[in-house]
């Protein structure tokens, strides 16, 4: 109760200019009209009514009837780059007009994006590829499952309130927020025309129509190569290989084969668990199935470290059964893989940053390797921090792999003949997000955000298995959730 006063007392009548746009600003050809004070944090907004089951729709619903409702966009009804393109460039056109009060909004723009990772990322994308100036910053409000994105950058996980009062308070965030840059990263992945076979990305492979649309280039496309099949896309939070791929595909199959069954979080997430346990991903390296196939029996590995730099081959342990190539803080709800490497003996790695052109790489040999995340300071096994990295899969034991970016999974065939597959990761661009202080990614242009010396970890033994009664208690993250009903006393 005492919290509610406060919050209304926060908020006073003329709060919501601080955010409201005109509407000549936002509809070309509108009669202009005479606004005394140009808003602090102009604010247009982008919201998925179709994520969060219902709270899309009633989120929509109370940003509209705050602010100025041509400012708040349903993705259901229009793609965000035909929303933007057509006021920026009403805002090119005020501006050449002398306009100096559509010239303060466009210097002060920001963006706000509610939905799931994927709307994030489309949102993303669409700024990107508009290559504008000074591109407006993003906040993402978290209306999805996983909400990596939104984590990542202090906006939290939980979904938030729909009503008035929880949407000032996020716009009240909003304009407190600090700017940062993210990296993007370009997938290309080209293979020779094979004799027979399949080489195609198998479903469920479903991806939002933005940077993370995963598809055949044209032939009219420069990256096209004669005689190959080339596809192209990219990721802002991680790409990944093998076990937990493998896993979230059987998971993503059975849940459009049956979608009545996946309804509640808590049901999706022990299905989660179970599917983990029947792949096999528990079993002792003496029990390894086909399917448990080490990525080193089938692909070669290799990085540039830097820009412009030198292809070095990466060694990839011989009991690495999953890689991730993480470029945000946050991987299978909100973990990080990568953790906090300490300076005093850090075997030449560095802390990530979420804006220094490099992603970092990070392998697990099983399930219960990927118990570490659960520790304070656990992280999986760092194998290299790169500007671009290559993969190369040849004829060998395996027909197929497992890939995912940013969580939609595919089944990838590999070579039947003696052809290469290829897949490389280049840093693409950089835009423009909003981070709440204190959230847990950093950038390389901020010293003071960086991890003080007694704060940073001790490294653990990336090659120590650590399965004691202390250590497996703690329950996992979802992509390696141990089912209750198994007793772990009879896992090795």
């Amino acid at each position: 109760m005492i919290r509610g006063i406060l919050a209304n007392s926060h908020f006073g009548e003329d709060f919501l200019k601080d955010f409201r746009i005109p509407k000549y600003v936002l509809v070309p050809e509108s009669k202009s009209e005479n606004v005394a004070d140009v808003p602090q944090c102009p604010v247009l907004v982008f919201i998925n009514s179709k994520s969060g089951g219902q709270l899309g729709g009633n989120l929509l619903v109370t940003y509209r009837s705050l602010l100025n409702e041509n400012q708040v966009y349903d993705l259901g009804q229009e793609a965000p780059d035909k929303g933007l393109s057509r006021i920026y460039a009403n805002l090119e056109m005020l501006k050449h007009n002398g306009d100096e009060f559509a010239t303060k909004i466009q210097e002060r723009l920001r963006i706000i994006v509610a939905g799931g990772d994927g709307t994030a990322g489309w949102l993303l994308g669409v700024v990107s590829d508009l290559r504008l100036s000074h591109s407006p910053p993003i906040a993402t409000v978290p209306l999805g499952t996983g909400n990596n994105l939104p984590f990542a950058f202090g906006w939290g996980k939980k979904n938030p309130g729909t009503d008035a009062q929880s949407v000032k308070h996020f716009l009240d965030q909003v304009k407190r927020a600090k700017e940062m840059k993210i990296d993007s990263w370009h997938i290309l992945m080209r293979m020779r025309k094979p004799k027979e076979g399949p080489c195609d990305p198998i479903a469920p492979l479903d991806l939002p129509h933005s940077l993370h649309a995963f598809g055949r280039v044209s032939d009219s496309n420069e990256l096209n190569v004669e005689g190959c099949h080339t596809f192209r896309g990219g990721f802002w939070n991680y790409f990944s290989m093998g076990m937990d791929a493998q896993v979230s595909y059987a998971f993503h199959t059975e849940r459009k084969l049956h979608p009545e069954k996946f309804k509640n979080q808590l049901t999706n997430q022990a299905t989660y668990a179970k599917i983990t346990h029947s792949q096999g991903w528990f079993s002792s390296p003496s029990q390894s199935t086909s399917r448990n196939i080490a990525i080193a029996e089938f692909a070669k590995v290799k990085i540039m470290k830097k820009n412009h730099g030198q292809w070095e081959d990466l060694q990839i342990p011989p009991n690495i059964k999953s890689i991730v190539i993480l470029n945000l803080p946050s991987f299978s709800g909100g973990f990080n893989p990568w953790g906090v490497p300490a300076r005093r003996h850090n075997g030449g790695f560095a802390p990530a940053y979420v804006d220094d052109g490099l992603v970092e790489v990070v392998g697990f040999r099983d399930a219960w390797h990927g118990l570490v995340l659960l520790a304070p300071k656990g992280h999986g096994t760092r194998l290299a921090q790169a500007h671009r990295i290559r993969f190369e899969f040849h004829k060998g034991v395996i027909d197929h792999t497992y890939m995912r970016i940013d969580g939609e999974p595919w089944k990838q065939p590999l070579p039947v003949d003696d052809e290469t597959i290829m897949v490389e990761i280049s840093h693409l661009h950089q835009v423009n997000i909003l981070a709440r202080h204190g959230c847990r990614s950093r950038s390389v242009h901020n010293p003071e955000s960086h991890s003080s010396e007694g704060n940073e970890e001790e490294d653990w033994d990336d090659e120590e298995t650590r399965e004691s009664a202390e250590y497996k208690k703690f329950g996992a993250a979802d992509t390696f959730k141990l089912p209750e009903e198994i007793d772990i006393t009879h896992l090795s």
